[in-house]
């Protein structure tokens, strides 16, 4: 007679099945609990529940699969041994440390991020030593993961007579063909009947989000991270495109021009006469709203405060993504967001017209100081490529650096090593143009002791506040200089915080500060108009009299018409256009839709599809991708004298 244990059944694996269900589910609901009601309403839930569990079997398939192979190859004489109840034992126990780990991992990257495992998560993984150094310095790993294990040694223990006595899978030949065969038609199906796309069941995106599987999210996210945009979003013919742009004052085909323009340049900005010298701040997640400028009464930026009184405020600026690599884009290269990867990061992006590029021919000193160690995200091949010098934290002497994460030295070390290149720019008699990226407003939140009254680590809050005294500090220190009084210095955010919402492109987590300092040269004030992060470069040769129009997308904020103003926001998918109070996005599968954005609190409500403003986002974010596909984005090898 056959024992319990030796059972044959053609359905193996269950209490492996239930285990990844179970945690998967659980997850979720943790999630949706964090997330709390006022994001998530419990009218979402059996939706958001149910499409879920879909999701969550789409992963089980693949799961299962390497699992149903072993079932069709696996002996027969070994499939009766004493010794196949502790296998079943061991195998239960790994897979219950892995999926414990993911959820765990989960709850981590929602806390950061508020999504699922999405291209961030892929990444990662590119760039360990930064992401497992940041990891061992924000959480007690060793406490985690003697839990994780604890855990499943737990559940292992609390089911191990069901599990011993699970029945084994039929030797039939029969049986051992539909095994091998359902490890190839199950994960085809998922292929073919299921995407990330499905998860959008609501006009809320934390429900969206949550009804997925972190495991479906992080490779589909790994299929995506590259998109074409003529195969995927919506198209309308170059011509037209090239028309509407040109109406809207941009021809980025043009040859470049650097002559003088022959007008006076005092008639087109506020300054008394162009600086000699620019340094742009490039602050790690610094949100408008962390500011006091902007209403926040935690008094996390006095020296930024202050310097917005004294210098101009830009009070409706707008990052164009989510990351730093989208913000280095824009600031760099005045472009909008091509979906997928941002420029930075990809292939044959060398001696593109950038701020750089340009004023390296016009005779600057052009750099980029970085904090961290400039290989990752790809920056130090990127800047280095288009004519910026590059300096991070391998070439600052050690006796210079005080303080240090895994993620980079801390501020203030950052900017005393730049202005000693600085200095060196300046003796050597060349006007010079810097672009500073700061580390210490990320995670884990650690700097020195006795600079601010939050102690290290001082989560989100003593990060800002943190690299608010550091700007104060390096801004003091620059006053004493021989080079300060012609310089401007520009201090803006790569991007928000966060940019979670209810909607999948939030406006207000994109809204980030600008100040331009420069007290010898420019009157203090304020500046509403709205405004992109593909504006700044433009903007910035024109304070320089340097004539570039034609190479940028943005536009200088003081030569823009006021019927043109907009802002472009993106995540790695979606494509934001916002002018006039709307908000048109572009997505995948050629989704167009229009949403009404509340002027008070940033809020969006879908309306009707605006004809004229999807034409102009397609313009575009189509022109955008077409343009550093066929090269049109690079600097021409002659320039004319």
């Amino acid at each position: 007679m056959t024992s319990p244990s030796t059972r044959r059944t053609p359905i193996p694996f269950l209490p492996l099945a239930l285990l990844f269900l179970s945690i998967a589910s659980l997850t979720r609901l943790v999630l949706t609990l964090h997330a709390g009601l006022d994001n998530v309403p419990l009218s979402l839930w059996p939706g958001l529940f149910l499409r879920g569990l879909g999701f969550d079997f789409v992963a089980l398939c693949w799961i299962l699969a390497p699992m149903l192979i072993w079932a069709a190859i696996w002996p027969a004489r070994w499939r009766d041994t004493r010794w196949q109840g502790g296998l079943r034992l061991v195998i239960f126990f790994v897979f219950a440390v892995s999926f414990i780990f993911i959820a765990l991992s989960e709850w981590t990257f929602w806390e950061e991020f508020e999504t699922r495992f999405n291209f961030i998560a892929v990444d990662y993984l590119v760039y360990t030593h930064e992401v497992i150094g940041n990891i061992l310095e924000s959480y007690s790993v060793p406490a985690l993961l003697t839990a994780v294990f604890v855990l499943a040694l737990g559940l292992t223990w609390l089911f191990r007579h069901p599990i011993r006595r699970a029945p084994a899978p039929a030797p039939q030949a029969s049986w051992r063909v539909m095994y091998a065969v359902l490890a190839l038609l199950l994960p085809w199906s998922t292929l073919h009947l299921s995407d990330i796309d499905q998860m959008e069941f609501s006009q809320n995106a934390y429900a969206n989000e949550l009804s997925g599987n972190g495991l479906m999210t992080f490779f589909a996210a790994y299929q995506r991270n590259e998109l074409d945009y003529e195969r995927f979003y919506a198209t309308i013919p170059p011509a037209q495109a090239t028309r509407i742009l040109s109406e809207l004052g941009v021809d980025i085909m043009q040859p470049t021009n650097l002559r003088p323009p022959a007008t006076d340049h005092t008639q087109s900005t506020p300054f008394k006469h162009a600086p000699r010298n620019v340094v742009l701040i490039s602050v790690e997640s610094l949100s408008a709203s962390y500011l006091g400028s902007f209403g926040n009464q935690t008094g996390l930026t006095p020296k930024l405060d202050a310097l917005a009184k004294e210098g101009v405020l830009f009070t409706q600026l707008y990052a164009t993504g989510t990351r730093t690599v989208r913000g280095l884009d824009a600031l760099s290269l005045g472009a909008p967001p091509i979906p997928g990867q941002a420029i930075v990061r990809r292939p044959d992006n060398e001696h593109l017209a950038t701020i750089g590029e340009i004023l390296h021919r016009k005779g600057f000193e052009t750099m980029f100081l970085y904090g961290g160690y400039g290989y990752f995200d790809n920056m130090n091949a990127y800047f280095s490529s288009n004519h910026y010098r590059v300096v991070d934290r391998t070439d600052f002497p050690q006796a210079s650096v005080g303080f240090a994460n895994v993620w980079g030295v801390a501020d203030e070390f950052l900017f005393d090593n730049s202005l000693v290149q600085f200095d060196r720019a300046h003796a050597a008699g060349k006007p010079f143009m810097a672009q500073i990226m700061t580390t210490s407003n990320h995670r884990p939140f650690t700097y020195p002791d006795g600079r601010i009254d939050i102690l290290s680590p001082g989560h989100r809050e003593g990060g800002v506040k943190y690299t608010d005294y550091a700007i104060g500090d390096f801004i003091e220190k620059a006053r004493k200089k021989h080079w300060f009084a012609n310089t401007l210095f520009v201090i803006v955010a790569d991007h928000c915080a966060s940019a979670a919402g209810r909607t999948k492109l939030p406006v207000p987590g994109y809204h980030i500060p600008m100040i331009f300092y420069a007290p010898g040269l420019l009157a203090a004030g304020e500046d509403a108009r709205l405004t992109s992060q593909i504006d700044i470069p433009p903007t910035l040769l024109d304070i320089l009299n340097i004539p570039s129009a034609k190479r940028f997308f943005g536009e200088s904020v003081y030569k823009q018409r006021a019927e043109n103003r907009r802002a472009f926001i993106s995540n790695y998918e979606e494509l934001g256009y916002l002018k006039g109070g709307k908000l048109t996005v572009l997505g995948p599968k050629q989704r167009v839709e229009t949403f009404r954005i509340d002027p008070k609190d940033g809020s969006a409500t879908l309306t009707a599809l605006d004809s004229r403003l999807r034409d102009e986002a397609i313009a575009y974010y189509q022109t955008a991708s077409i343009a550093f596909t066929n090269g049109s984005l690079k600097m021409d090898p002659v320039i004319s004298p």
